[in-house]
């Protein structure tokens, strides 16, 4: 077995389970999402080879469907709600405060370890408990920027990773 067929090995088996059919793309991706974080450029060029499908059909549903992401994200994705209830009610100062928290900015939105990844979302459905936030499948509730931050030092701590 080669080198590359080796690091493709958890790809194949993605794409068998689907039989390689067509119609079963988006599934497809979304495992592969789900194993790497993010969709590789190499890996999704393996998935046109594999599947016989043109490279740029891959990139077309990969960048069209927002679920999709193209660069690597963290383990913990942190998304922060923006909605009208929220951002009335301080989500901003949530942002503000994870950014200053983690060392993120405009246009750095995951910590260098690739621990945690901050996403700003239209709305999570939650607006009765604004501002609301979601760190992976945990919906956190009114929450306060000094409650952000016990949060993340929280996962921090739970990680081992030094302050």
């Amino acid at each position: 077995m080669t080198k590359e067929t080796r690091s493709f090995e958890r790809v194949n088996k993605i794409i068998e389970k689907y039989e390689g059919k067509r119609s079963s793309l988006i599934a497809i991706l979304q495992e592969v999402q789900e194993e790497y974080r993010y969709l590789p450029e190499e890996i999704l060029t393996y998935i046109a080879t594999a599947m016989d499908i043109s490279p740029a059909s891959i990139y077309g549903v990969a960048t069209f469907y927002a679920q999709f992401s193209l660069a690597p994200k963290g383990k913990y994705v942190i998304k922060i709600c923006d909605g009208t209830a929220c951002h009335v009610r301080g989500s901003n100062g949530l942002k503000e405060a994870i950014e200053e928290k983690l060392g993120l900015s405009k246009g750095k939105n995951t910590t260098d370890d690739l621990l945690f990844t901050l996403e700003m979302v239209s709305c999570l459905g939650a607006c009765g408990l604004a501002p609301v936030m979601m760190v992976n499948e945990q919906v956190y509730g009114q929450v306060t920027p000094e409650k952000v931050k016990e949060i993340l030092d929280e996962i921090i701590q739970k990680e081992g990773v030094p302050a």
